[in-house]
């Protein structure tokens, strides 16, 4: 194994959704009590003050997603670490606005019926899980490949499933939100989605969460869908000309009331816009630009203001007939993984 590829591990996982938590908890239990537990935002996290919405995300998601609240107690588990403080952290951009989430995503869709949607993403995470994060592959018709965080379940990085879903997140720093369903847990549901419609009915009559901009293609379909929810409201739009996605909503005025904008997520937003505009260049080549006089897009920074840094990307590829996908190095624009799935 290089260098490169011993940064980001491929755990292949199989087994009932607690067996699988149970991996993944064990996979990262080194990393998070080495880096994570005692930090300040995992004590504001599990504080006391947060003991009722936590509860009450604990029962909504035991009554509407059994599955993913079993994983989640696999995931505890297998962490060490008791379930309310997992299934807390796993609330975190619910509970909070400082989150260490970040990201940007480029959408392009098809110029013509053969050329592929492309979908390109920087995943920008806390410095401290740098060569942490592995990508996990899970087994089964509701399989996917996904990028996982330690102590986190799947869903809300990039991902691609067995249903030929390719999707991407984004962090979206909603303020004054009660919520009622962690965000995490829908975009783990957003895995078990057999198609796009199915993706959209899932987001769009979710309960009350945290917010998250999602990109959505799906081989055989020529949508390229970008959707922003939180809050209790849903935004989509179908993606007819190239686009960048940060960190803020930027598709629905009921969302856009309430956010907090950061100095970087407004600065690759605009930085992006104009990379977009006339795109000529390879996506990894915007994923990876650090000109202008303003904060980057690739984040690398040990000073970056929001305490995130490019982990990793991923560009996806999605026509009528496959799928073929890049994972790249945070730290540079060398191959990690590459390959190609069929329907």
């Amino acid at each position: 194994m290089s260098d490169d590829v011993a940064e980001l591990g491929w755990i292949p996982i199989s087994g009932s959704h607690y067996e699988i938590g149970l991996a993944l908890g064990k996979k990262g239990r080194k990393a998070i009590h080495t880096h994570l537990v005692g930090c300040e935002l995992w004590s504001e996290i599990i504080s006391a003050k947060h003991k009722a919405p936590v509860a009450r995300m604990a029962e909504m998601t035991s009554k509407l997603f059994p599955d993913i609240y079993e994983e989640l107690k696999g995931l505890a588990d297998g962490l060490e670490i008791p379930f309310a403080q997992v299934f807390a952290w796993n609330c975190r951009g619910d509970l909070s606005k400082e989150v260490f989430d970040g990201c940007t995503s480029i959408m392009v869709p098809a110029r013509t019926p053969l050329d592929p949607i492309i979908i390109a993403h920087n995943e920008d995470g806390v410095p401290f899980f740098d060569k942490e994060c592995f990508i996990t592959q899970i087994g089964g018709k509701k399989g996917f490949i996904s990028f996982c965080y330690p102590g986190s379940i799947p869903g809300h990085t990039f991902a691609l499933t067995n249903s030929a879903i390719a999707m991407t997140a984004n962090n979206l720093r909603l303020t004054h939100i009660e919520p009622e369903i962690p965000r995490m847990v829908l975009g783990r549901a957003l895995l078990d989605c057999a198609t796009l419609n199915e993706a959209r009915k899932l987001l769009e009559t979710a309960p009350v969460s945290g917010g998250f901009h999602y990109s959505l293609a799906q081989q055989g379909d020529k949508r390229l869908m970008s959707v922003e929810f939180g809050g209790g409201a849903y935004s989509e739009t179908i993606v007819d000309t190239p686009s960048l996605h940060a960190n803020h909503a930027i598709l629905g005025a009921q969302i856009h009331q309430q956010q907090i904008i950061t100095k970087s997520s407004s600065d690759r937003q605009l930085r992006g816009d104009l990379l977009v505009s006339g795109l000529t260049d390879d996506p990894i080549d915007i994923l990876r630009d650090k000109a202008g006089d303003k904060l980057p897009i690739w984040r690398r920074e040990p000073d970056d203001p929001d305490n995130e840094n490019t982990l990793a990307s991923v560009v996806f590829e999605v026509t009528n007939s496959k799928t073929s996908w890049t994972i790249y190095s945070g730290a540079s624009k060398n191959t990690l993984y590459e390959s190609h799935s069929k329907k």
